[in-house]
């Protein structure tokens, strides 16, 4: 071994030394070239989710696009110092994402459905939503990403759901319009003033802060159950007070029933028993 090194010429050495000090120098650029990029990245993100001036809902993309986007070229840019040539990252990461499409199908359904729940935006950050694959998928929408749209049901807990489920089956937004709808049903004995009940829900109707006065209250007959009659409230208010009108003509609303001598109703069935004459009476009647 000592024979083998004395062989090698000094001008060798050298030119070993100066490779080596090289590759060294080009490392260490890459890799201050990454750190730099990543620092930048992140503060981009940072300042993309600070910026008031673009949508809620387009938020989280544009700062996931930014972010990846000054990773890819810093990444680049740290290849392309070690030696790796331009053209042969692209052809690799040409063939790396045809095999990933080929691979992620379905994560490329929901990338696609992501695309267009921003571009069409039937919902948007602070609407809630019922809709779903089949399944009760509800909540308030907290964030919209590529991949999933987070949302938050009402009794706090976080889901995440595909965006292909979503794009891919109706989708009811209670938030989009100004005002909504309550249908509250009272039940009233079939005995009772029905005329009577009608102008006291009424007048309970009309009385509520929270009921708009255009569209006007509405009381009506709904239908008749047995020994009950299904009355009515159909009113109108804004989205913002919804519940709290809701809560409170049902609190009101049997109140008002009973100040108006209406009884609350109970479901009778009329039961007739028919006792067949037996086969031995029968027998005995013939003979």
């Amino acid at each position: 071994m000592a024979s083998l090194f004395n062989h090698i010429q000094p001008s060798n050495w050298n030119f070993l030394w100066d490779a080596l000090t090289g590759f060294a120098l080009r490392l260490c650029a890459a890799i201050a070239i990454l750190w730099i990029g990543w620092w930048i990245a992140r503060r981009v993100g940072n300042w993309f989710s600070r910026q008031e001036s673009i949508d809620a809902t387009l938020r989280p993309i544009v700062r996931d696009s930014s972010l990846w986007g000054v990773r890819l070229i810093a990444i680049v840019g740290a290849l392309s110092q070690v030696g790796v040539q331009t053209a042969s990252i692209v052809a690799v990461l040409g063939a790396a994402g045809l095999a990933i499409g080929l691979a992620l199908q379905g994560t490329l359904q929901n990338i696609a459905a992501g695309i267009m729940l921003l571009l069409l935006r039937p919902f948007k950050v602070g609407d809630y939503i019922d809709g779903g694959s089949g399944a009760s998928v509800a909540g308030t929408v907290e964030e919209v990403n590529l991949f999933t749209t987070r949302l938050t049901k009402p009794d706090g807990i976080c889901e995440y759901v595909p965006n292909s489920g979503l794009w891919s089956n109706s989708i009811r937004n209670y938030s989009r319009n100004p005002t909504r709808r309550l249908d509250l049903e009272v039940e009233i004995s079939v005995s009772d003033d029905v005329n009577r009940a009608l102008e006291v829900l009424r007048k309970l109707a009309t009385a509520e802060p929270h009921v708009l006065e255009s569209p006007a209250p509405q009381v009506m007959v709904s239908r008749f159950d047995d020994s009950t009659a299904v009355l009515n409230i159909r009113v109108w208010s804004t989205i913002d007070t919804f519940w709290d009108m809701r809560w409170s003509l049902a609190r009101k609303v049997r109140q008002a029933l009973t100040d108006a001598q209406c009884a609350l109703p109970l479901r009778t069935r009329e039961l007739h028993i028919v006792q067949a004459p037996s086969t031995q009476s029968a027998a005995q009647g013939s003979a």
